[in-house]
């Protein structure tokens, strides 16, 4: 009897408390700083998309509700500074579970998650996010994708910071190695019959050996 007052209690209770009413959606509450809404594809300053088609995030999801497919930048078409694009870009939000795991595989922060919260239709295909709706807008005085790698190169915009990038800018951009690299190429062949010493008399498999001084290198069986 007295677990029935008590169950009660609790309703009396809140009756005289004030009613809290949001007046959605003509007044929306603002979300928490890190919250985990609908996700964008971000551009770089220029304009260039920062995907590079390596499909982590797909592989990453753990309700596969993104699909990738990478294809190769051109000289005359080129979409991001790597060496690939993501030309085909879906997410479904039918199974999307906004864990965040995507992002946080995404090698070029490419990929984020806005505060955007206003995802339900009454259509299945209309759940399904495309490269186009998903892709930021394009920044102020950038120009459409694809470029061309002479605009690219004119503008010398270092899209990838750090020590690790410029190491790796600088390796790229450094000469070729010394001939010396191609002389050890060439101590390691093997010898052509043109430079191979006389067959030694008599029949059969014999021994035969360099020249005794600075070519005197190596000993091997003759070929019968």
């Amino acid at each position: 009897m007295i677990d029935f007052f008590k169950g009660f209690g609790v309703t009396f209770s809140t009756m005289f408390k004030k009613v809290v009413t949001e007046q959605y959606p003509e007044e929306k509450k603002p979300t928490e700083p890190r919250f985990h809404g609908r996700h964008v594809l971000n551009r770089h300053p220029d304009g260039l998309e920062k995907c590079i088609g390596c499909e982590l995030c797909a592989w990453a999801c753990p309700a596969d509700a993104i699909y990738v497919e990478g294809a190769d930048n051109t000289e005359g078409e080129r979409f991001s500074p790597g060496e690939r694009y993501g030309r085909v870009y879906q997410i479904n939000y039918l199974r999307c579970i906004f864990c965040g795991l995507c992002i946080e595989a995404c090698p070029t922060r490419s990929l984020t998650m806005s505060h955007e919260y206003e995802l339900s239709s009454d259509s299945r295909e209309a759940m399904i996010f495309t490269k186009d709706m998903l892709m930021a807008p394009l920044p102020d005085g950038a120009k459409p994708t694809p470029h061309t790698d002479a605009e690219v190169v004119a503008r010398g915009l270092t899209y990838y910071p750090g020590p690790a990038a410029q190491k790796a800018a600088a390796t790229k951009a450094a000469p070729p190695p010394p001939a010396a690299a191609t002389w050890r190429s060439r101590s390691r062949s093997a010898p052509t019959p043109s430079s191979r010493p006389a067959k030694p008399a008599g029949s059969g498999t014999g021994t035969w050996s360099r020249p005794s001084g600075s070519d005197a290198t190596a000993r091997g069986s003759w070929p019968a």
